[in-house]
């Protein structure tokens, strides 16, 4: 099963972001079969940075990626937006990937199970 989750609000400041993510986790863990697409977008994108620094207690997102990256999801970010916001050229995750809405548009032809966030 191909599941994609688009992501449109920043990390931190309302819990979308986050609740995506555990969605992503759980079903990954879930289910062995699940194929998890995170797709970034908008306010999303900065959700991408690396080297987040949290309160202890808090979630910190850059975790949570890295976490559906290791149990072999794909995380995706729009380049448009990180070019509108002018963060083309920074540095991202490791391991997470430019997208382009061409490419949204193909997942989301070939998802079986579309969540956005």
């Amino acid at each position: 099963m191909k599941v994609l989750m688009i992501v449109n609000d920043p990390p931190y400041g309302s819990e979308k972001a986050y609740n995506a993510l555990r969605l992503a986790m759980a079903i990954q863990k879930g289910s062995r079969d699940a194929k998890v697409t995170v797709f970034l977008m908008g306010d999303a994108v900065v959700c991408a940075l690396p080297e987040q620094s949290t309160p202890d207690g808090f979630y910190n997102i850059e975790r949570m990626l890295k976490s559906i990256i290791k149990n072999g999801g794909t995380v995706k970010t729009c380049m448009t937006c990180l070019s509108v916001r002018g963060m083309l050229e920074t540095r991202l995750i490791e391991g997470v990937e430019l997208g382009t809405i061409d490419q949204l548009a193909e997942l989301t032809i070939q998802t079986d199970r579309l969540v956005s966030f």
